[in-house]
């Protein structure tokens, strides 16, 4: 992890604004997602990429019982239900 030497004050309201220059080096648009990660005494941010409960996979997911699968654990899970 390398340090950015940008500090930011949390408002009245716990918020934080992220630099633009963060913003845009993480491809940050207005209204996107970002997932928190608490490690011992670091807060992390990463952009929230929706993905495969089984295997992370981030393409052509689909909504499967309040879960995300991707084309090919959905087929596994077929194939395993037709057995």
């Amino acid at each position: 992890m390398k340090s950015t030497g940008i500090v930011r004050k949390i408002d009245e309201l716990g918020r934080i604004v992220l630099p633009i220059e963060i913003r845009r080096t993480m491809n940050l648009e207005r209204s996107d997602a970002v997932e928190i990660f608490v490690d011992e005494e670091k807060i992390i941010l990463r952009k929230y990429e929706p993905s495969c409960v089984f295997c992370g996979n981030s393409d052509n997911v689909t909504l499967f019982k309040g879960k995300l699968v991707c084309a090919e654990c959905l087929n596994s899970l077929k194939m395993s239900v037709q057995k």
